[in-house]
Parts: structure tokens; sequence; C-alpha cells
């Protein structure tokens, strides 16, 4: 039975034209290569190399066997190494950052795409900081860098929507939305208990901004919950009403744990970019991880 190791070896014998340099290229001994030629002779019938005084040189015989097998061995070759690259990307630990307030939709797609993962919490522009510095292998960020120096790809949009939970009647809200009379929405929304991730609520004050043309809305948070995700598990258990993004709301509205309230079309969406630095090794996580974020903000 033939032993594909020996064409293997045949290969760099025939390429290096030395004995010693294609045990070194293969990191085996030269008795070793020695031996797999002399075997590949006895399976083949014909001999394959002659001495010289500084190495091999092939045979008419040899030159015909490796027009034969070189296309197909470098074939298998390329599939030998697609499957290690991949077992590779699979098992080694990567270093992803992210928002606290998107892990829980975004982030935790990743858990069955890879076996070890050390996620860290920052915002943007650390996030940038620490995957530029090689600090980080990835960094799933909201805002576009201009930079030479790392690989940035846009994957989706989120945008900001009002959720509520299934206490509220809504009926009111929603009539006014549907005419459009801004100031009963607004006077309405300044009656509920609100809760943000934020003592600034910066995302209430952008809803504010775009869709009534405010800069500071007139209302207080009621609660502050430093998790965009904890806050809406807290406001789906209780009576309260919270800006938040679209992809964090989306299982909560499904399963019907809350309700959103309104998706205004003033308010506009924010893109998510996948940030890397470059470096040929990470390029297939890359590809596997866009890929699937890709899949969750569709």
């Amino acid at each position: 039975m033939v032993n594909l190791e020996w064409y293997r070896t045949f290969k760099s014998v025939y390429k290096n034209g030395n004995f010693s340099l294609a045990a070194k290229e293969l990191f085996i001994s030269q008795p070793a290569v020695s031996q797999q030629i002399s075997m590949l002779e006895a399976h083949v019938g014909y001999k394959l190399f002659n001495r010289k005084s500084k190495g091999v040189e092939p045979t008419e015989y040899a030159k015909l066997l490796n027009n034969l097998i070189i296309e197909a061995l470098d074939r298998l070759e390329n599939v030998e190494y697609g499957f290690r690259a991949k077992a590779f990307d699979a098992n080694r630990l990567i270093s992803i950052g992210i928002s606290k307030h998107l892990m829980s939709s975004l982030g935790s797609c990743l858990i069955s795409k890879f076996d070890f993962i050390d996620f860290s919490f920052h915002e943007n522009d650390t996030l940038f900081e620490l995957v530029d510095s090689k600090k980080l292998d990835f960094g799933v960020v909201t805002k576009k860098y201009d930079t030479f120096d790392t690989i940035q790809k846009k994957v989706g949009e989120i945008k900001q929507v009002i959720i509520g939970s299934n206490t509220i009647d809504a009926s009111e809200l929603k009539s006014n939305i549907k005419i459009k009379d801004f100031t009963a929405i607004e006077h309405w929304l300044n009656d509920q208990k609100w809760f943000s991730h934020n003592a600034q609520i910066p995302h209430i004050k952008l809803f504010w901004l775009y869709v009534f043309n405010k800069k500071r809305p007139s209302m207080v948070p009621n609660y502050i919950i430093p998790s965009e995700y904890e806050m809406l598990e807290i406001l789906s258990r209780n009576t309260g009403i919270g800006v938040v993004w679209d992809i964090n709301a989306k299982d909560f509205i499904a399963e019907k744990r809350a309700q959103l309230l309104w998706n205004s079309k003033q308010m506009p969406s924010t893109e998510v970019f996948l940030l890397s630095g470059k470096n040929e090794n990470l390029s297939t996580i890359f590809e596997n991880i866009e890929t699937e974020l890709k899949r969750v903000l569709k």
C-alpha cells in the first residue's frame, strides 16, 4: 500500500536536490528521508535519484513521476493546511473588546463559534487604541476610524427605539404618534417612569435631539442600571420605559417580555464595525466573526 509521506518526501528531495535539505524542510532525519525514497523506489520499481558529489539528481522516471503527482499532491497539501488552519482558528484564544451594552446581543453570538474568547468591555476610542496597539485582537465599535494599521469592516446597523414594560397601556401614545402630535407624545413620555443605563442619559438625549429637535429632555431617569441589557431585564419585570438599541430589544419583544413603543423614522441608524490589526494569522478568524455579526445584524 502506498504511503503519501513517501510522495511528500519525494517532492521535497526533487525540489531541493539534496537529502539533507529535504530532511530540514520536513523536520525529519536524513536517514528517514533515504529510507522513504528507497521504499518508494521499491514500490514503483524504478530508481528515482542518482547521487552526485553534492546532492542528488532526478532520473528520467523521477521527472515523469513528478509531472504525474505534483498537482494532486499540492491539492492534498492545501486541503491539509486548510484543516489545520481551521483547527488552529477554532482552538486558539482570541481577545475581543466590545461595549458592555452590546455584549449579550452581539458578543454572545460568537460563543458557539470559538472555543476560547477573552472578552473585555470598553467604549469606542479605547477599543480602537487597544486594537491599534495590538493589545486586543478584535474590537466591535460603532464609530469609523481612518487608519492604515487596522482593518475595519461594516457588519450592520443598529438603531435606538423606545421600549416599555407590558404593564403599560400605550394606546394613547400610539394614537398620538399616528397623528404626529409631538407635543402630546412628549407629554406622555415625560409622565412615565424612565430607566437608563447612564446618569447622563446619552441615548435619551440623542432621541430627543433627532425626534423632538430639542437638545435636552425635561424628564429625569427614575432608575439607572449601568448595563443596557440588565436594564432591559429589570424593566421587563417592572413598570417603565427606556431608549435602547433595537438589537437588544429584539428578543424581549419577540418573547413578549416587553413591548415596542416607538421606532421613530426620525431616529437615524448607527453603523457597527468589526476592527482588527493587520495580521494574516487573524484573517480567517476575522472573516468568521464578520459573517456571524452580519447574520445577527441583518
